[in-house]
C-alpha cells in the first residue's frame, strides 16, 4: 500500500479491515444517480480505506441489470468492502413468501454479503422477522435486522403527511432484545422517530442512550446520514460507534473522527507560534 501524503501529521489511524468495531456503511446509489460504473470504481479506489460496507438503499438494485449489480459487488469485494441490501424485503413481502425466498436466493447468487430485514412500512410480526433472520443466516449470509421507533415511515420519506405511529420504549427494546437473542451480529437502528426530520432539541437521545446503556453499542449500526447526527455519535459514543452514512459524507465524517479537523479541542487553549 502506498503511503499517505503528509503522513508525518499525527491523526487517529483506523485499524485494518475487516474491522469489528467502528464500522462505517455507506449508501450508494440512492438520492442521486451515480453517473457511471467509473464513479463507483473511483469512490472505492480513493476512499475505501475509510468505510467497511456499501448498501443498495431501498431496493435500488431492482433498477439495474444483474450484470452491473454483480460487477459493483465484485468491485466492492476487491476493496474489502462488504455489500448489503437495504430494507427491500418489506417491498418483496407484498408478493408473499415465495417471492421472499426467491429474493434471498437471488441475493446469494449475486454475491450480497448482508441482508437487511426491515418492516418500516408494513406490520410484520416479530416471529416472521426472526424467521427471515434465521433463513438468511442458514443460507450463509449475514442478516441485519432493523429496529425503529416509528411505523409507517422509511425509504427516505419525510414524516409530514404520512400516517405514522410511534412505538413505546418497551416495544422498541423488546424487539431489540429478540434480535440479540436470535444471534444477529449487527442490528440497524433506523433514524425515523429518533433524529430524522427533527430539530436537535427534539432528538430522542433518551432512547439512544438507554439502548446503549442497556445493551452496549457494539452490535448496533446507527443511521446517521446527516452531519450533525454523525458528529453527535462521534462525540458522545466515540470512534467505535458503527454508523450508516451517505457516500457523499465519507470525507467529512472521517476528517472528524480521525482528528484531521473538527471542533476546537484539536487545537486546545495553547498558544502556538512559528518562530
Amino acid at each position: 500500500m502506498e503511503k499517505k501524503a503528509f503522513d508525518f501529521l499525527k491523526i487517529y489511524e483506523l485499524p485494518k479491515k475487516p474491522r469489528k468495531k467502528g464500522i462505517t456503511e455507506i449508501r450508494v446509489p440512492y438520492y442521486a444517480a451515480t453517473p457511471t460504473m467509473t464513479y463507483i470504481a473511483d469512490l472505492l479506489d480513493s476512499w475505501s480505506d475509510y468505510f467497511d460496507g456499501m448498501k443498495f438503499a431501498c431496493g435500488t438494485q431492482r433498477l439495474i441489470d444483474s450484470g452491473k449489480v454483480r460487477k459493483i459487488i465484485r468491485l466492492c469485494h476487491e476493496h474489502d468492502v462488504y455489500v448489503s441490501t437495504g430494507g427491500f424485503v418489506e417491498r418483496v413481502l407484498v408478493q408473499g413468501k415465495q417471492s421472499v425466498d426467491r429474493y434471498f436466493k437471488e441475493c446469494k447468487g449475486l454475491g450480497f454479503d448482508v441482508i437487511e430485514i426491515s418492516s418500516g412500512f408494513v406490520n410484520v410480526s416479530i416471529e416472521d422477522r426472526l424467521a427471515m433472520v434465521k433463513k438468511v443466516s442458514d443460507m450463509g449470509m449475514k442478516p441485519k435486522p432493523e429496529v425503529s421507533m416509528m411505523l409507517g415511515a422509511g425509504a427516505g420519506t419525510h414524516i409530514v403527511g404520512y400516517k405514522t405511529r410511534m412505538k413505546s420504549m418497551e416495544e422498541f427494546f423488546s424487539e431489540a432484545k429478540a434480535y440479540i437473542d436470535s444471534g444477529a451480529e449487527i442490528i440497524m437502528v433506523e433514524s425515523e422517530g429518533l433524529t430524522e426530520d427533527l430539530p436537535p432539541k427534539k432528538w430522542r437521545l433518551d432512547v439512544i442512550r438507554k439502548l446503549i446503556r442497556k445493551f452496549g453499542h457494539e452490535r448496533w449500526m446507527f443511521e446517521a446520514a446527516d452531519p450533525e447526527v454523525f458528529k453527535w455519535y462521534y462525540k458522545n459514543v466515540g470512534r467505535e460507534a458503527n454508523l450508516f452514512i451517505d457516500h457523499t459524507q465519507v470525507v467529512e465524517f472521517n476528517a472528524w473522527r480521525l482528528g484531521l479537523w473538527g471542533d476546537q479541542k484539536i487545537w486546545g487553549n495553547k498558544r502556538y507560534a512559528y518562530r
